[in-house]
């Protein structure tokens, strides 16, 4: 069974990005290299903040949809900075 992964970065300007992935060390490393998500591109570095696994690539969807739904102080409750 793969592990099935939803990430939140904080972009180097402060932003929060979400994600999916089965390889969160070769993704963070493709968002650093500026073969990300657009979006990243132009806000690297970036860092984990928060990584939920899940056993299926349903259940890691539906809670990135979640994630990217929060406002932006909620996901920053969700990954502690509160």
């Amino acid at each position: 069974m793969s592990d099935h992964v939803v990430y939140v970065l904080e972009c180097a300007d402060g932003t929060l990005y979400t994600g999916y992935t089965t390889d969160l060390d070769r993704r963070v490393e493709e968002h650093n290299a500026g073969d990300g998500a657009k979006y990243t591109r132009a806000r690297t570095p970036v860092e984990v903040v928060h990584a939920e696994r899940f056993g299926d690539r349903s259940a890691a969807m539906s809670r990135e949809y979640e994630i990217k739904q929060l406002s932006r102080a909620q996901k920053e409750r969700l990954v502690g900075f509160d």
